[in-house]
């Protein structure tokens, strides 16, 4: 017993705890930042940490060279014992192949679980529906509580994304979802927009609490200048910067047109993803639009912050089904976005909560150029939309703010305070 205990202090034991997330560390994109930060906070409050995951692959749908040939590995990373076991990795979206993925990531940890010990809770990220049932199924094995956070919804991305087949995979997704959310203690979503979503599933609005996202990387340090110089960005050229995941749901060929439009100006599309492919050859005689790869986590923020413009862009079919990830960092750069998305939906009041940027209306690259030269002639206008995101990230998105909530999720599930 410890002296605490023996003091009757209210301190609990600590705990063991497992995290299943398709993502995780080396990913840098997306919600394996958030898994990865979770686990290790997790760790270096003394508990003990499990993660089930896959084998990393995103943004780039392909998977880490590193792995190749690896089946099932358990590694030590920052005090976090990650269980990893394979799936497929398909290099193109579509329904059909994001089904075989998801079983594949289901059935491999269906048989061969982690050895992790009896855990005192199971927190599961969605939106990867194996994770779901995943991390459902290990839960009532061991009769403990379980806790999704929905990042994501599968079932309306299926719908609103615009992947070949995703009218019939919607009904499918949308029953695995609301069997995984209706088995949970409690059900965390990032964003209030999904509430009625969840909701729909099944879900007591009762259970559903608002856990959201943080900024999970600094704010820059480099003065602007350097970055631009080391980029080959001009001085005098306006840079407009999408950074993130190349894939359906982005509609990123706005930009692309966009660029067409407006030689003067240089349109950056940073990272990698399932339609990078066909982007590339999109803009093959575009020649005011660069291709970059994801850029070093050390590395992140500087490149953020050089830009003029930061953008995000969404089809117009995307309302409640995802918050892109991108934005707290987008925030945090300092930099005025852009954002290209359907008024009504969640990315859009976190825009205009933000203060930080300007709407314009989705797939209209004629709107989205209008916004971005009112912007770079206006460079005091630019600056100081640009300021009200790092005031936001101080105010709202904290990573000690974020992981607390996190924390009070686990906490009342479990029905108290942990250490």
């Amino acid at each position: 017993m410890s002296e605490d205990e023996r003091d009757g202090s209210a301190r609990t034991p600590h705990r063991r705890l497992l995290l299943v997330s398709t993502n995780y560390a080396p990913e840098h994109a997306g919600i394996g930042p958030y898994a990865t930060q979770i686990a290790e906070h997790w760790a270096g409050r003394g508990h003990e940490t499990h993660v089930l995951t896959g084998m990393p692959h995103y943004p780039s749908w392909r998977l880490d060279a590193s792995y190749a040939g690896v089946w099932r590995r358990t590694e030590r990373r920052a005090g976090v014992l990650v269980h990893r076991r394979r799936h497929t990795v398909p290099p193109r979206q579509t329904a059909g192949r994001r089904a075989l993925f998801e079983a594949s990531v289901l059935t491999h940890g269906l048989l061969a679980p982690p050895r992790t010990g009896r855990p005192d809770a199971v927190l599961a990220q969605m939106p990867s529906l194996a994770g779901g049932l995943l991390g459902a199924r290990l839960a009532a094995r061991h009769r403990v509580p379980y806790i999704p956070v929905v990042q994501d919804l599968m079932g309306a991305a299926a719908a609103q994304s615009g992947i070949r087949g995703g009218s019939r995979a919607a009904s499918l997704a949308e029953r695995a979802e609301g069997y995984a959310l209706r088995r949970a203690a409690l059900v965390g979503v990032i964003h209030e927009t999904f509430v009625d979503r969840v909701t729909a599933l099944g879900v007591d609005r009762g259970r559903i609490r608002l856990v959201p996202n943080w900024s999970h990387v600094p704010g820059p340090r480099a003065p602007r200048e350097e970055t631009r110089a080391r980029l080959g960005w001009p001085a005098g050229q306006a840079v407009v910067l999408h950074s993130g995941n190349m894939g359906l749901k982005q509609g990123l060929d706005v930009l692309v047109e966009a660029a067409r439009r407006e030689p003067g100006i240089r349109f950056v599309l940073m990272g990698d993803g399932s339609q990078r492919e066909a982007l590339t050859r999109l803009a093959a005689h575009v020649p005011n639009v660069d291709f970059l790869p994801p850029a070093a986590a050390d590395d992140f923020p500087e490149v953020l912050a050089a830009a003029d413009v930061l953008a995000v862009t969404q089809r117009a079919s995307v309302l409640d089904m995802s918050v892109p990830s991108k934005l707290t960092s987008y925030f945090a750069a300092g930099r005025p976005v852009v954002a290209a998305v359907a008024a009504a939906g969640g990315t859009a009041q976190e825009v205009r909560r933000s203060g930080a940027g300007v709407l314009v209306a989705p797939e209209d690259p004629a709107e989205l150029l209008s916004a971005v030269r009112r912007l770079t002639a206006d460079p005091a206008l630019a600056d100081a939309l640009g300021a009200e995101g790092p005031r936001h990230v101080a105010a709202h998105l904290s990573r000690e703010a974020g992981l607390a909530r996190i924390d009070a999720l686990i906490d009342e599930a479990l029905g108290g305070p942990g250490t």
